[in-house]
């Protein structure tokens, strides 16, 4: 990761956007949608992450992060990219539905085959380029980011309407995470 992109101060907030390699479409299944919900929920109950905006789109998820706890934010966002790039890469292997499984699987493999850190598969693309929101205009403009990023790719008129993301949560409803709110 560039010096430009670091976690420099803890009790900070963040926006982060973590990438499937190669752009690739695996969010487009609810069950490969419903690993990232609850593998978030359970960073948010063991570790003290606490989410302030998100945002699930077919190859990416857009955050607005900190924390509660002793952990380091930086460590819970690699147990987080590590447990779901396994928990995902098992959940395409096994799923007998999936007509892009050896497609993506081979691109997985090619990406972690890349890599000396990967074993069998590569899912995340390493750098997540955390952006510490230092000020309410910056963090304004993220919100806004992230909860436009669904109306922008055409899948609903209202951010809202868009299940996968806090966008609801600012609009008086409520989403499927427990959020901290940006006031």
């Amino acid at each position: 990761m560039s010096e430009k992109y670091k976690i420099r101060d803890q009790d900070k907030l963040y926006f982060v956007t973590f990438t499937v390699v190669e752009w690739v479409d695996v969010f487009t299944r609810n069950e490969y949608k419903d690993i990232i919900i609850s593998s978030l929920q359970y960073c948010q109950e063991e570790k003290g992450l606490e989410i302030y905006a998100w945002c699930l789109m077919t190859n990416h998820l857009h955050l607005i992060i900190g924390k509660n706890s002793n952990n380091r934010l930086e460590e819970i966002v690699r147990d987080f990219k590590k447990f779901t790039s396994v928990k995902l890469c098992r959940a395409i292997e096994s799923n007998s539905k999936e007509s892009r499984k050896e497609w993506m699987l081979r691109i997985f493999k090619e990406s972690g085959a890349r890599s000396s850190k990967h074993i069998k598969y590569k899912f995340w693309k390493n750098d997540y380029h955390p952006i510490e929101l230092f000020s309410n205009e910056i963090m304004d403009q993220k919100l806004e980011y992230i909860h436009n990023n669904p109306v922008e790719a055409g899948f609903v008129d209202e951010s809202e309407a868009y299940l996968y993301s806090s966008a609801r949560d600012y609009s008086g409803g409520r989403g499927l995470l427990k959020l901290e709110y940006i006031e």
